[in-house]
C-alpha cells in the first residue's frame, strides 16, 4: 500500500478511525453508525466510509498510523478522539475482546 500524496483532514482521519472502532467486533451496528454520523458531515462519511470499506484492518492501521504522524494532535484533540472511540465501542454495550484489542493497538498509534 502507497501513502496518500494528500493525507486526510483531522476530520477524516477521525471518521476513519471511528469506522474502524465500529467495526471491530466484525458487525457495526446501525446505533454505531448513526453516532459517527452524527460526529462528521455527511459528505466526509460517504467519501471515508467508502474508501474504509475497500481495506484490510491491516490496510487501515497502517493508514491511520502514517496520517496520525503526519498532523500534529494537541493532547486535548487525542483526548476528544479517544473520547469519541470509547464512545464508539460502548455504545452497543459489549466492549468485546476484538474492541478491547484494537483500542490497545489504536492507544500505542495515538500516544
Amino acid at each position: 500500500m502507497k501513502s496518500k500524496k494528500n493525507p486526510w483532514t483531522k476530520q477524516e482521519l477521525k471518521t476513519y478511525i471511528l469506522l474502524l472502532c465500529a467495526s471491530a467486533d466484525s458487525k457495526r451496528s446501525k446505533d454505531e453508525t448513526r453516532l459517527i454520523k452524527s460526529k462528521i458531515d455527511s459528505e466526509t462519511f460517504k467519501k471515508i466510509k467508502k474508501e474504509f470499506s475497500k481495506d484490510t484492518e491491516e490496510e487501515s492501521l497502517k493508514k491511520v498510523d502514517e496520517a496520525i504522524q503526519l498532523h500534529e494532535y494537541s493532547n486535548l484533540e487525542l483526548n476528544q478522539l479517544r473520547e469519541d472511540m470509547h464512545e464508539i465501542f460502548n455504545s452497543d454495550k459489549d466492549f468485546g475482546l476484538a474492541e478491547r484489542n484494537l483500542d490497545r493497538i489504536l492507544d500505542n498509534i495515538l500516544y
